[in-house]
């Protein structure tokens, strides 16, 4: 069954839903502020086809991986690394360590799951059934989007 999780417009805490035909409202845990949803037969169905947060229809696919933690594993590689240098060890050594980083990156790659995240509210949504027909990340296309507030109706980039 398909999730979604959108971000409080008041508070910026995350709400996790699933989609129902009866919801209208969403509320954060934290503040208690409601926001609308509108929840389709497609969304129960885990078919996205277009965002109960904002109506929109375009989307960008991701694996779903937390990138903080992406960022705290390099850090501490380097600092690792850092350390083995000073400790005079050979360079095979101190670049062992992003070898290792590079391994678990390239084996969590392979076993997390894609998810799906609205250009424009930014809502996520995993367990999607059409996950293969979104695209991925488009800078040119966000831009437009968050910036223009274009709308693209689900449509990918003429070039």
């Amino acid at each position: 069954m398909m999730t979604a999780h959108f971000t409080c417009k008041n508070c910026g805490s995350g709400i996790h839903v699933y989609p129902s035909l009866e919801a209208g409202l969403v509320k954060c845990d934290v503040c208690q502020h409601e926001q609308a949803v509108h929840f389709d037969q497609n969304h129960v169905d885990s078919q996205l086809l277009d965002c109960p947060g904002c109506g929109r229809k375009d989307f960008y696919s991701q694996k779903d991986f937390n990138r903080k933690l992406g960022v705290i594993f390099f850090v501490i590689a380097a600092i690792i690394s850092t350390i083995m240098l000073w400790q005079g060890m050979g360079p095979q050594w101190y670049l062992s360590t992003f070898i290792v980083l590079y391994l678990i990156d390239f084996l969590l790659f392979r076993k997390l799951n894609q998810i799906a995240i609205c250009y424009k509210c930014d809502a996520i949504f995993r367990n999607v059934k059409n996950i293969a027909n979104i695209p991925g990340f488009d800078h040119e296309m966000h831009d437009r989007i968050v910036y223009s507030d274009h709308d693209f109706h689900g449509k990918p980039l003429d070039h």
